[in-house]
C-alpha cells in the first residue's frame, strides 16, 4: 500500500462529461468556489470529528491522467480531442482552504473551500467526499465510543468486517484520531504507526490436544504479553480454570504475569464480574479483562451501568462501519462564479428541502468562544470581505429566529479554515496522527460544552449568518432564478 496508486480515474463520470462540456463551451479557465459541508450530525449526536484530509492531499498531489486513462476515455466516443490533450497535461492550481483534521465541526459549515478553475474544481469532487466523509463518520463514531467507555481503553477490530482493504486502512487511521489506543491492522501501524496488537484466535486453542497446552504453549512464547482467550469452551469452568493454572505454573515459576484474559461471547456483565471476582481471589489482581462481540457506545453503557468489570474492549463492525449511522452525508456544492471585474457572483441552491437550501457566495467560517469559559458557544458564517475582531460589536441572524436582533461583542473569534493548497501549491504543513489527536481531546476538554457531548439530546450548536450573509440569501431566495 505505499506504492502511490494513481487514483485520478476514481471520480463520478458526470464530472468528466461536465468537464468536457465546459472545456468544449470555452469555459474552462472561469474561477468557481465551491464548498464541501454536511447537513446532519450522524447518530444524532452534537458534533462530528474532521478527519480525511491528509489522504485528499496526497490525491491532488498525485493527480495524473495517464496514456491508458486517456485510451479509455477516447474509446468511449464522447469527449473531444482538445480536452483530452488539455487532460493530458492536468495538474491542480487552484486554491484550497480546510478546517483542519481532527477540529471539532457542526452540520452546514464548509470543511473544505475550493476556489479553482471551473474544470478543476469539478474533477476532485469524488475523492473530496470519498475521504472526508468516510474518515470524519469513523473518526467520530470511534469518539462516541471511547467517551462511553473511559477510563477503558478501546482497540479497534474492524479489518475483516470492513467494506473493502481502504475502508479498513484509513478506517483505522480515522478510529486513532477519534481516540481508539491501538488496532487490529498491522498495515495501519506500518503506514501510520497506530500501534497493531492481538494474541489468539480460538483456532490457536482448539489446535492443541486441550485448552491447558493451548494457554502454556502461547505463555512460553509470549511471557511478557500474555493474554489469553478463555471462551472457546466454557468460559468459567475450563478456560478461566486454565488461565489462572497458566499463570500460577507457567509464569509465575519465570518471574512474569499474566496480562490478560479476553472473552468473544456470552453476557458480557456477568461474565466480567464472575472473572474479576476469581482472578481477585488468585492473586491476579493486575489481569485485565478484555472483552469484544458487536460491542458499540449503547452496549458500553449498558455494561457500566450493570458494573461490569472490563479494562479494555475490542470494537469491531460496529466501529468500523459505524453501523448504527454509516452514512455521512457530505455534500459539494458550487457556491460562486468570478466575474471578470475580479468579484465573485453569488450562486445558491434552492430546494424544496429547507435544509438543502445553500448558504452562497464566498465565505469565511468564524467560531465564537466566550472569553470567561473559552468554550465555543457558536460558529458564524460571514462573506469572505467581512472582518470579526470579537470585540467591535457584530451583528448578526440565527437562521432558526431570524427576527431576533443579535449581535456578538466581547467574545473571542478563530477562523478555522486554513488554507491548503495556493494556486497549485501545498503550503500547509500536515500535522502527524499524535498531533491531530490530541488535537480532539484538547477541544473535547477545554473548548465544547459538556451539553453538547451528551450521546442523548445534545445541545444544538449555533451556526450563525452575518446579517449581510442573511440578507444575500433572503434576496436570491425572493428572485428565486431558474
Amino acid at each position: 500500500m505505499n506504492e502511490k496508486r494513481n487514483l485520478t480515474m476514481l471520480m463520478d463520470y458526470y464530472e468528466l462529461t461536465m468537464s468536457n462540456g465546459y472545456f468544449v463551451k470555452g469555459l474552462k479557465d472561469i474561477t468557481v468556489v465551491f464548498d464541501m459541508f454536511y447537513r446532519s450530525n450522524p447518530d444524532g449526536a452534537g458534533f462530528a470529528i474532521c478527519a480525511g484530509l491528509e489522504q485528499l492531499v496526497e490525491y491532488i498531489q498525485n493527480m495524473r491522467f495517464t496514456d491508458e486513462d486517456i485510451a479509455y476515455l477516447r474509446g468511449r466516443k464522447m469527449f473531444d480531442e482538445g480536452f483530452l490533450d488539455y487532460l493530458k497535461n492536468f495538474h491542480f492550481t487552484g486554491t484550497i482552504e480546510a478546517i483542519p483534521e481532527g477540529t471539532i465541526v457542526y452540520p452546514g459549515t464548509p470543511l473544505v473551500t475550493v476556489t479553482a478553475p471551473l474544470i478543476e474544481a469539478q474533477l476532485i469532487e469524488t475523492m473530496m467526499l470519498l475521504t472526508i466523509n468516510h474518515q470524519t463518520l469513523i473518526a467520530t463514531k470511534a469518539n462516541r465510543i471511547c467517551r462511553a467507555a473511559e477510563p477503558a481503553v478501546i482497540m479497534e477490530f474492524g479489518a475483516r468486517r470492513a467494506q473493502g482493504a481502504d475502508a479498513a486502512i484509513e478506517g483505522a487511521r480515522a478510529a486513532y484520531i477519534g481516540g481508539v489506543g491501538a488496532t487490529a491492522t498491522v498495515i495501519a501501524d506500518q503506514m501510520f504507526g497506530v500501534t497493531a496488537v492481538g494474541t489468539m484466535a480460538h483456532s490457536w486453542v482448539q489446535f492443541f490436544p486441550t485448552e491447558f497446552e493451548a494457554f502454556k504453549a502461547y505463555a512460553e512464547v509470549y511471557p511478557d504479553s500474555c493474554t489469553l482467550l478463555i471462551d472457546t469452551y466454557d468460559i468459567l469452568e475450563s478456560g478461566l480454570v486454565n488461565a489462572i493454572r497458566t499463570a500460577k505454573e507457567v509464569l509465575e515459576p519465570m518471574g512474569k504475569r499474566l496480562k490478560g484474559v479476553r472473552i468473544d461471547s456470552g453476557d458480557l456483565a456477568y461474565f466480567s464480574k464472575k472473572l474479576r471476582k476469581r482472578l481477585d481471589e488468585a492473586g491476579l489482581e493486575d489481569c485485565q479483562i478484555v472483552v469484544s462481540n458487536s460491542v458499540d457506545e449503547y452496549l458500553i453503557n449498558s455494561l457500566k451501568i450493570q458494573d461490569a468489570k472490563i479494562d479494555s474492549y475490542g470494537v469491531g463492525e460496529r466501529l468500523i462501519t459505524s453501523k448504527s449511522d454509516p452514512v455521512f452525508g457530505g455534500v459539494y456544492k458550487l457556491v460562486a462564479v468570478k466575474r471578470p471585474d475580479g468579484g465573485f457572483e453569488p450562486k445558491i441552491k434552492i430546494s424544496e428541502n429547507p435544509e438543502k437550501v445553500t448558504n452562497p457566495g464566498k465565505k469565511t467560517l468564524w467560531r465564537i468562544y466566550d472569553k470567561e469559559t473559552g468554550f465555543g458557544y457558536a460558529d458564524l458564517l460571514t462573506l469572505s470581505d467581512e472582518e470579526i475582531d470579537g470585540e467591535t460589536p457584530f451583528p448578526f441572524v440565527d437562521p432558526l429566529k431570524p427576527w431576533k436582533r443579535l449581535e456578538f461583542s466581547g467574545v473571542m473569534v478563530e477562523r478555522l479554515q486554513k488554507t491548503i493548497f495556493k494556486d497549485g501549491e501545498l503550503v500547509y504543513q500536515l500535522p502527524s496522527l499524535e498531533e491531530i489527536r490530541t488535537h480532539v481531546k484538547k477541544q473535547l476538554k477545554y473548548t465544547v460544552w459538556e451539553e453538547e457531548q451528551r450521546f442523548e439530546n445534545p445541545h444544538v450548536h449555533y451556526v450563525d449568518l452575518s446579517r449581510k450573509l442573511y440578507d444575500l440569501k433572503e434576496e436570491m431566495l425572493n428572485k428565486r432564478v431558474h
